[in-house]
C-alpha cells in the first residue's frame, strides 16, 4: 500500500449532512426486524443478529449507551444489551450503501458507521458517514455523503478523541479525516482528503486527540500519526517504520468446508480493526500457516516495537475472518470462524487475561455450529469484535455461521474474561 509523503491534505470540502430526527425517521422508515432470542451458549450470553443473509453478510456491531448497534449488507438494527430487538431499518434510512463499519466513540459518547454506495447512476460512489447526536442511538442521526469518484469497497474507519478517519482503496486520494465535534453536532463538516493511503485508521480508546493509521508491508509495520496542525486542520505529524518480524505473513489460502469441494474465502492478511488501549496498538489478522488459514494477533507500542503476539492454528481446519478487542485491563477477545473438511463454517473465539503468560491465548471456544456448505468463494466478508463502551470491561463479538442452505447467519456474544 503506497504511503504518500506530503504532510498536508490534498484538498478539503464542506459536507452538509442529511438529518434523521430519529433512528427510524419517526417511524416512517421501513422496519427490518431480525434476531434476538437471548440465551446462554457454552456458558456465555449470546443472541441472534441478522438471520436472512447471503454469503456476504459483512456483520458488524458497536456497543454503548445501553445498546448494541448491528449492521450488515441488509440493514441496521438496534438491540438492548439483554438481546432484545428494539428497532431496525434498511440502509436506505441512511442514504443507502453496503459494507458497514461501525464503532461507539467512548470519548464523545456517540455511535458512527459508514456505508459505501456502489449502485450509483452518477458514478460518484459516495461514502455515507452517519453519526448519532447522543449515546442513545434511537435519537437523531446525521449522515454526511462524501462523493469519492474512484472508491471501491473494503474501506474502514477509526477514531480518536478529536478525529474520525476513513480509508478505502481506489483513486489517488484514499484517506479522509473529519472532526468528531462537527460530526456529532450535525453541522456542516469539513472532510480533508489526503493523497495516497495512510493505512487503516485505528480505534483509539485512550483519551488522546491524535489519530493513528497502520499499514503492514511484507517486512514493516508503518504507523502514521495525524494531529492538529495548529489551525484546526489535520496534518501528518509523524511516520514510524519498523520491522514487524512476522514469520508468517502470506495471504491466507481459501479454506475447505464439509460436504463439498467448494472452498471459501478466509479473510485478509491486513487487519480489519485495530485498537489503541493503554498506550499500545493491538490487532489480529489471518495468514497462511503451513498451507492453512490461521489467526495471528499482536501487541505493539505506538513506536512500532513488538511487545507480544501469538498464533491460533488447527492441524486440519482453517481459522478465518478475525477481529480483536481489548478492555481497560488489557484482557483480550479474538473472534473468528472455523471451517474444515469435516466442519461447516462455525463461530469461534479465544481469550487471554492480561496476567496470562505472554504470547498465549486460552483454548478456542464455540458459539455454535454451522449446518451447511456455502456455494461460492466469498464469505463474510468480515467479523467484528469490540469493547463495551459503557463499562469498558466486557467484550463483544459478532460472527457468522452457515445455515443449512449455506447462507450467513449472525450470532452476537458478550464475553467477560475471568
Amino acid at each position: 500500500m503506497h504511503l504518500f509523503r506530503q504532510t498536508q491534505p490534498a484538498r478539503s470540502e464542506l459536507i452538509t449532512p442529511i438529518r434523521n430526527e430519529t433512528f427510524n425517521k419517526n417511524g416512517t422508515a421501513k422496519e427490518r426486524k431480525q434476531g434476538g432470542n437471548p440465551r446462554t451458549v457454552n456458558g456465555v450470553f449470546a443472541f441472534d443478529g441478522s438471520l436472512d443473509g447471503n454469503r456476504q453478510v459483512d456483520p458488524q456491531i458497536a456497543v454503548g449507551g445501553g445498546f448494541v448497534l448491528h449492521g450488515t449488507n441488509s440493514g441496521i438494527i438496534l438491540y438492548d444489551k439483554k438481546g432484545n430487538f428494539v428497532q431496525g431499518v434498511s440502509q436506505k434510512a441512511f442514504n443507502d450503501g453496503i459494507d458497514p463499519k461501525m464503532f461507539f466513540d467512548v470519548h464523545n459518547q456517540v455511535f458512527a458507521f459508514d456505508l459505501w454506495w456502489y449502485y450509483d447512476p452518477a458514478k460518484t460512489k459516495p461514502v455515507n458517514i452517519s453519526v448519532s447526536e447522543t449515546a442513545d442511538p434511537r435519537g437523531a442521526w446525521n449522515t454526511y455523503p462524501i462523493s469519492i469518484t474512484q472508491a471501491v469497497d473494503g474501506g474502514g474507519n477509526g477514531y480518536s478523541r478529536k478525529w474520525l478517519g476513513y480509508s478505502f482503496p481506489g483513486g489517488p486520494e484514499r484517506t479522509i479525516v473529519m472532526k468528531m465535534a462537527e460530526l456529532k453536532s450535525g453541522k456542516p463538516a469539513t472532510a480533508w482528503h489526503f493523497a495516497g493511503s495512510l493505512g487503516h485508521p485505528v480505534n483509539t480508546l485512550d483519551p488522546i486527540d491524535d489519530l493513528y493509521f497502520v499499514d503492514l508491508t511484507d517486512r514493516e509495520i508503518v504507523i502514521t500519526r495525524v494531529a492538529d496542525a495548529g489551525d484546526g486542520t489535520p496534518k501528518i505529524a509523524s511516520v514510524t517504520r519498523k520491522p514487524h518480524g512476522f514469520t508468517h505473513f502470506g495471504w491466507p489460502p481459501q479454506s475447505p468446508q464439509k460436504g463439498t469441494s467448494q472452498k471459501t474465502s478466509s479473510g485478509d492478511r491486513n487487519p480489519k480493526n485495530l485498537v489503541i488501549q493503554n498506550k499500545h496498538l493491538w490487532f489480529s489478522h489471518v495468514v497462511d500457516f503451513e498451507g492453512r488459514a490461521a489467526v495471528q494477533w499482536h501487541q505493539f507500542t505506538l513506536e512500532g516495537v513488538k511487545v507480544q503476539g501469538g498464533r491460533i492454528a488447527h492441524p486440519a481446519n482453517g481459522y478465518i475472518q478475525t477481529t480483536i478487542a481489548v478492555n481497560k485491563n488489557n484482557d483480550v477477545l479474538i473472534g473468528f470462524q472455523e471451517t474444515g473438511p469435516e466442519l461447516f463454517i462455525s463461530p469461534r473465539y479465544a481469550t487471554r487475561k492480561a496476567s496470562d503468560p505472554k504470547g498465549t491465548t486460552r483454548p478456542v471456544q464455540s458459539l455454535g455450529e454451522g449446518e451447511g456448505a456455502t456455494d461460492g468463494v466469498a464469505w463474510g466478508d468480515y467479523s467484528c469484535t469490540v469493547l463495551d463502551g459503557d463499562n469498558r470491561t466486557d467484550l463483544w463479538t459478532i460472527q457468522s455461521r452457515a445455515n443449512p442452505k449455506g447462507r450467513g447467519e449472525c450470532v452476537i456474544a458478550k464475553i467477560t474474561v475471568k
